[in-house]
């Protein structure tokens, strides 16, 4: 247990070395969280306040946004503050911390994304029966599994970290807390923890990625029975999902379905679905979805109406 430790506090070496460099990368990333946030809350704002937007795909984008911006929020502002500090340091209960709450918003995206996944092609193979299969008290039951599954993920994360011994060093190569960069300075042999870390987490990232392939597998094949315009939108409703799904599965594999190493491409890699995916997905879908710009520039123009008023 924790109380085994004679380490309280972590340091991390961080993204780079470099002062000069850490202050650019300051100047560039907190634009990037600053967009993240305004941006998905932009999204669920849209969402909530606009009628024409109340179907269930648009109800799971709200939440994924929100999602976004906790997940986000979990690493970005220490690793941007950290950018401005020669040492960078994180307490023992604070980096306990920082796993739970990484790794509950991360699976609680990941479920989220297959729950769009299921929704999808229930719209376009049935959709006559659309409404009627995805009612409201089946898509606040799939939201609220996202969210207990993202839970109990993160308790075994946490049980498994908490057992580990730290007898020094204390230097976490990393810029925040994860579990194989602890294994790494755990005075015990963690290959046991390897195996376990890989199963609840690679594992997850991977059956969840090979059950969106088969979603728009089903997809693709019913799409041979419609009309050239219903393909077009059809295809261009998903295209968005699939961007997303793109740029958070295929990091995520990579992290946990190898094995571990000290590569810097390990922190890059990460920089990537914890800074740069976050702020992309807004993106993704505003720009690839008419009813959202709509939504969006009415939302915008009532409150620029009502403040000439």
């Amino acid at each position: 247990m924790v109380s085994k430790n004679n380490v309280t506090e972590f340091i991390f070496t961080g993204l780079f070395e470099d002062p000069e460099v850490q202050r650019v990368c300051f100047v560039v990333f907190l634009p990037v969280y600053l967009a993240t946030v305004v941006g998905n809350g932009l999204m669920v704002l849209t969402v909530k306040a606009s009628k024409s937007l109340h179907s269930p795909m648009y109800f799971f984008l709200s939440y994924l946004s929100l999602v976004e911006i906790s997940y986000s929020s979990t690493i970005v502002p220490k690793f941007i503050t950290d950018l401005l500090t020669k040492i960078k340091t994180i307490s023992l209960e604070g980096c306990l911390a920082q796993i739970f709450f990484f790794h509950f918003f991360g699976v609680t995206e990941i479920l989220l994304l297959v729950v769009m996944a299921y929704d999808r092609p229930v719209a376009i193979c049935k959709p006559l029966h659309y409404i009627n299969i995805m009612n409201r008290q089946l898509c606040h039951v799939l939201v609220a599994g996202s969210w207990l599954g993202g839970f109990f993920h993160s308790v075994i994360q946490l049980l498994i970290t908490i057992q580990l011994p730290f007898c020094g060093p204390n230097v976490i190569d990393h810029y925040f807390c994860d579990l194989q960069p602890l294994f790494k300075i755990a005075c015990t042999d963690t290959s046991v923890e390897g195996v376990i870390v890989l199963v609840n987490s690679g594992l997850i990232a991977l059956c969840s990625f090979l059950i969106l392939v088969t979603s728009y597998i089903v997809i693709l094949v019913n799409l041979r029975n419609h009309s050239a315009e219903g393909r077009r939108k059809a295809l261009s409703t998903c295209a968005s999902h699939i961007m997303v799904v793109m740029l958070f599965f295929g990091p995520a594999i990579f992290f946990y379905m190898r094995p571990s190493s000290t590569f810097t491409e390990e922190k890059l890699v990460a920089v990537f679905y914890t800074v740069v995916t976050p702020m992309l997905n807004p993106i993704i879908y505003t720009l690839r979805n008419a009813e959202v710009k709509i939504a969006m520039r009415r939302l915008w123009g009532k409150k620029e109406n009502s403040g000439v008023e």
